[in-house]
C-alpha cells in the first residue's frame, strides 16, 4: 500500500513537472495553432497550412497520451480533460473529408462549432499556465483571444451566403463579436442553431468577464478608500500622541 501511494505521489510530481516544463511551448503551439484555425474558418485552408496544423495536432496528441501514461488514475484524468480529448479527436475527421456525412452542411457546422470551442479551451489553458499569477492580464487576454476566435467562428457560421443579414467579412463579424461580448448587442441574431449556441456561449463569457472586472474595480476603489482611511487615522493618532509628549514635557518644565 505505501509503496503504491509513492508511486501515484512521484507520477503526479512527474506530471506537474512536465506541465510546468511543457507551459511556454505549448502556449506558443497553441497560439499557432489558434491562428490557423482563425485563418481556416476565415479564408479557407491550404496545402501548407493543413501541414503545419497537422503537425501541430499530431505533437498535441504526444502530449496527452505522456501525461495520460503518467497520470496513476486514469479516470479522474480523463473526466478533467474531456474537452480537451474531444478537441484531439475531432480533427481526425478532416482524414475522412470524403465520408458522406461531412457533406452534409448541419455536420460541417458541428465540426466547425466543436472545432472552436476545442481550440479556445486549449488557449484557456494555454494562458492560464503562462499567466497565472497576473489575474487581469490573464482576463485581458484571454477576452482578445475569444473575441477573435469567435469572430471567425461566426463568420464561418452566418456568412452572408448562406444566412440573411449574415457577415460579409471577418471585421463585421469582429465588431459584432465584440459589441455582443461587451453586452451591448446589435441589431442581427445567428439563424443556424451552431451559430446561436456559439453567440450564447460568447454572451456567457462576456458577461463573466464583465463580473470579473467589475469586482476588480470596485476592489481597487475600496482598497483606495481603506488605505486612505488608515493613513488618515494613522496621522489622527500620530498627533494626539505628540500633543500628549508636548503637554507632558510642559508639565515637566513647570515642576522643575
Amino acid at each position: 500500500m505505501e509503496g503504491a501511494m509513492a508511486s501515484a505521489k512521484l507520477r503526479w510530481r512527474l506530471l506537474r513537472d512536465l506541465d510546468e516544463w511543457l507551459a511556454w511551448p505549448a502556449a506558443l503551439l497553441s497560439l499557432a495553432w489558434l491562428g490557423i484555425v482563425i485563418w481556416e474558418l476565415v479564408s479557407g485552408t491550404s496545402a501548407l497550412l493543413e501541414t503545419v496544423g497537422t503537425a501541430i495536432w499530431a505533437i498535441f496528441i504526444v502530449e496527452f497520451l505522456v501525461r495520460f501514461a503518467l497520470a496513476p488514475e486514469k479516470l479522474p484524468f480523463l473526466r478533467s480533460n474531456w474537452l480537451t480529448l474531444i478537441a484531439l479527436v475531432v480533427p481526425a475527421l478532416r482524414l475522412f473529408r470524403a465520408a458522406a456525412f461531412l457533406r452534409v452542411a448541419r455536420a460541417a457546422r458541428g465540426f466547425r462549432l466543436v472545432r472552436i470551442v476545442g481550440t479556445a479551451n486549449r488557449s484557456m489553458n494555454a494562458l492560464q499556465a503562462t499567466l497565472v499569477r497576473r489575474g487581469f492580464a490573464y482576463v485581458l487576454g484571454l477576452t482578445l483571444l475569444v473575441i477573435a476566435l469567435g469572430a471567425a467562428g461566426m463568420l464561418s457560421l452566418e456568412n452572408s451566403k448562406e444566412s440573411t443579414g449574415g457577415f460579409t467579412s471577418y471585421g463585421h463579424a469582429l465588431w459584432w463579436t465584440g459589441m455582443l461580448v461587451a453586452s451591448l448587442g446589435t441589431d442581427f441574431w445567428p439563424v443556424t442553431s451552431e451559430g446561436r449556441l456559439l453567440a450564447m456561449l460568447l454572451a456567457l463569457y462576456g458577461l463573466a468577464v464583465f463580473g470579473y472586472i467589475t469586482a476588480t474595480f470596485a476592489s481597487f476603489f475600496v482598497g483606495r478608500d481603506a488605505e486612505r482611511h488608515k493613513r488618515t487615522t494613522h496621522d489622527g493618532d500620530m498627533k494626539a500622541l505628540l500633543d500628549e509628549v508636548r503637554a507632558l514635557r510642559e508639565e515637566l518644565r513647570q515642576r522643575a
